[in-house]
């Protein structure tokens, strides 16, 4: 009987990559059913900082013990506090019911102009935008500026954003309860923003904010209304830029839904004129 040899080094950090998995979280490997270790109490004058003014209190960190719907609860309460989008944004950093915080490098909060007319949302960060702390920075950020350059929008006069704000290890799919946790935000930072026009990119983003159940297919280039709770906003769902990379048949109809978003922000312009 023979038996195959054990892989290289080489071979596992290949099985790794393909798996997704593109960093390291630690030098050691972590007991997490381990007891935590004691932390000592630190100064409140050494660690005290000083307040965004108009902020509430930083969020305290989860109890683990907490049920999802607690947890779902005090990020509502929280979002729902924010009377900017700078308070909103210390909030998001302070904020621990969210267990992808602890993974991700940074903060991936926002990019673009927060007084656009447009508002473009996608569901998560991906490693680039991990590094960097930005919103559509990778290949399909740069899908997604040529986009946006093909009805004469930038990132001067768009505003970018996701529904998770921090990236999911290995770039997975965020469970439903990681979207729970995290659409309040998002659902704040719409209503701060308050464009006109607002983009879902992909699926996860349309059925997040738009609460719809089928399939992007099924949803792209129509026309929805999203209520803020004090306006309602022109929703249109479309392609992810990162699925028109895999996909690039599917452009033409991605090209189709820009020049709606294009022909609804000149009605917008014509009608407040």
């Amino acid at each position: 009987m023979t038996f195959e040899s054990p892989p290289t080094i080489q071979q596992l950090l290949a099985f790794y990559l393909e798996a997704g998995v593109d960093c390291a979280l630690a030098d050691e490997p972590l007991n997490r059913l381990a007891d935590p270790d004691p932390v000592p109490a630190a100064s409140p004058i050494a660690s005290a900082k000083p307040p965004i003014p108009g902020a509430p209190m930083p969020t305290a960190r989860a109890d683990k013990t907490l049920p999802p719907e607690a947890v779902i609860l005090s990020a509502r309460e929280a979002a729902r506090t924010a009377p900017s989008l700078e308070v909103l944004r210390a909030l998001l950093e302070s904020f621990e019911g969210c267990a992808l915080k602890s993974t991700a490098t940074r903060l991936v909060f926002a990019d673009g102009n927060p007084q656009a007319r447009i508002m473009f949302v996608g569901e998560a960060p991906g490693r680039e935008e991990d590094l960097e702390g930005l919103p559509f920075v990778g290949r399909s950020g740069k899908l997604l500026d040529r986009m946006l350059a093909a009805i004469g929008l930038d990132r001067s006069n768009a505003y970018i954003a996701n529904v998770i704000p921090w990236r999911p290890p290995g770039n997975r799919t965020p469970t439903p309860q990681e979207t729970q946790i995290c659409l309040p935000f998002i659902q704040r930072q719409i209503e701060l923003v308050d464009p006109d026009v607002l983009v879902t990119l992909g699926n996860p983003s349309t059925q997040a904010l738009l609460g719809k159940r089928e399939g992007i297919m099924k949803t792209r280039g129509k026309w929805f209304d999203y209520d803020t709770g004090t306006r309602v906003i022109r929703a249109l769902a479309t392609f992810h830029p990162a699925y028109l990379l895999r996909s690039p048949s599917y452009k033409r109809m991605a090209w189709q839904d820009l020049r709606a978003i294009a022909k609804a922000l000149e009605r917008q312009s014509a009608s407040s004129s």
